[in-house]
């Protein structure tokens, strides 16, 4: 939606440009649309949505990728980490003719490993989710500021061009006296 202000905001720049020019006899707005290259204008504009779309989308969708792949990792390490749980919990029932204190430790410590497990996995993967949308914010970010950083050049230089292609030597004469006018340095 920013890009669309930004194109909105060059319009009416270049209008106001245009409508300044024209009252004093200069410049004007040139509604043909050949002249003008708006056409080609509106097909540059498209190209580079369209493969800036791709180039966006592909970025993302690795990052998308090697981010489940993260996560899959961290759930096989829990699960891991249950079947270790499962495991220690059937010694102890074997183990369950010895003496009662040595029972209730190695509970204790299954017990406390278990939670120390989980805890630990639950945090991965929250800092891996917080990591990764991070990522994805400000690979969004740098795109989009790549993008008006480039529309923002076209811009200027379609406006110089159509300066050149408009502004004549005595169109030029008279900006320049009526600027020295206005700072006070007319006659």
């Amino acid at each position: 939606m920013s890009i669309m202000s930004t194109f909105s905001f060059l319009a009416t720049a270049a209008a106001e440009v245009a409508a300044e020019g024209n009252s004093e006899g200069g410049l004007g707005l040139n509604f043909d649309l050949l002249e003008t290259n708006l056409i080609n204008l509106v097909i540059i504009i498209g190209v580079l949505f369209y493969f800036g779309r791709k180039i966006i989308g592909k970025t993302l969708s690795e990052r998308r990728s090697n981010i489940e792949q993260a996560i899959q990792d961290a759930q096989n390490r829990q699960k891991e980490a249950a079947a270790a749980l499962a495991d220690a919990q059937q010694k102890l029932a074997k183990a369950q003719g010895e003496a009662e204190r040595i029972r209730a430790t190695a509970e204790e410590n299954a017990e406390t490993a278990r939670v120390a497990i989980l805890e630990a996995a639950a945090k991965d993967v929250e800092r891996m989710k917080e990591s990764a949308v991070q990522d994805l914010n400000s690979e969004r970010e740098r795109a989009i500021r790549e993008l008006r950083q480039r529309v923002a050049a076209l811009a200027m230089q379609r406006v110089e061009s159509q300066l050149r292609d408009h502004l004549d030597d005595s169109t030029q004469q008279q900006l320049i006296d009526r600027s020295i006018a206005l700072l006070g340095g007319g006659s």
